[in-house]
């Protein structure tokens, strides 16, 4: 008998400006997408030819190398025409706005944008006055969807499922895109999420995210499945937060003793860049139980499903 083969999954959207807005369907059709091309990556040959044609216009407001150097990869291992726009030598820094920059690009007929801005709301801003599909690179401290679907198709290939896994997000939450992104994906995979930080590191009215909040490790971490360290964002800090690194690390760096509290297979994540000794030591960091390379690698194959999927709306004429 034969069978149908299964139809190729789509995203509803033109956008992906955020985990906000997908469904449980969409987010697991991605991951599935993903792990396609985790295996495609790792072959010699790594090129597909499915976006040969289309235009793909990185332009990042924020200095980045993971995010960038990935959607660079993504794009061109799709076949993509793949250009980086330097906004430290564009007209940008001449006084340009952004509307004026979205006109401008949208002139050139690029297919998809993938945008970073240190605003928050920016990206969709952009994305209303362009034709071509945008994606969020992430924005001020609103949202990082790529980073939250990368960590989450970690989470899946090392655990198995995400649904009934405790979460512990450790850290900087007030000023991080990624824990945000990661509390919407994580809750509508039904998983258990906990916010560990001290009290200047909590945003006001936390608890409406579905998280439960700890400010003790010990407490936090207890029985945790995954724990995921988040880096102090100081660039977006206006003020000061904590008394010192050192006493930071004291209280909130996870190191052996710290992890100790999470079950004894608990493994260990962090978007990067890491700031040793200040959120996690490097006995954890590079030890058996850390998934942080790991995490990079799923960073390219998220965003080329992303990509992929993305381009199956594009129109061919």
């Amino acid at each position: 008998m034969n069978v149908a083969p299964k139809p190729a999954f789509v995203l509803r959207q033109r956008h992906l400006l955020g985990i906000e807005g997908l469904s449980r369907e969409e987010i697991v059709g991605l991951l599935d997408l993903a792990g396609e091309f985790v295996d495609l990556n790792r072959r010699v040959e790594k090129k597909t030819t499915s976006l040969r044609g289309r235009t793909q216009i990185n332009l990042f407001f924020e200095a980045s190398t993971r995010t960038q150097a990935s959607f660079e990869l993504a794009g061109k291992r799709l076949g993509a025409d793949v250009m980086n726009m330097s906004v430290a030598s564009s007209s940008i820094r001449k006084g340009e706005t952004l509307m004026d920059t979205a006109i401008t690009l949208n002139a050139m007929h690029p297919d998809i944008l993938v945008v970073r801005h240190n605003a928050s709301g920016a990206v969709k801003l952009l994305a209303d006055k362009v034709d071509c599909s945008v994606v969020n690179a992430g924005d001020g401290a609103h949202e990082h969807p790529t980073q939250a679907l990368l960590d989450a198709l970690t989470i899946r290939r090392n655990k198995g499922r995400i649904e009934g896994l405790t979460v512990a997000i450790c850290g900087d939450i007030t000023h991080s895109r990624v824990a945000r992104s990661n509390f919407l994906l994580l809750n509508a995979m039904d998983a258990r999420v906990r916010v560990i930080a001290p009290s200047t590191l909590l945003p006001p009215g936390i608890e409406r995210f579905g998280v439960e909040v700890y400010r003790d490790m010990r407490e936090g971490l207890k029985d945790a499945d995954i724990v995921m360290m988040l880096r102090l964002q100081r660039e977006r800090m206006n003020g000061s937060f904590i008394p010192s690194s050192t006493e930071y690390f004291a209280y909130y760096g996870l190191d052996e003793k710290k992890l100790a509290y999470a079950k004894p297979d608990a493994l260990v994540m962090h978007p990067g860049p890491m700031n040793r000794g200040v959120e996690i030591n490097s006995t954890v960091a590079d030890g058996a139980r850390s998934l942080i390379r790991e995490q990079v690698e799923m960073g390219v194959a998220v965003r080329m499903a992303i990509l992929e999927a993305l381009s199956r709306n594009l129109p061919n004429a």
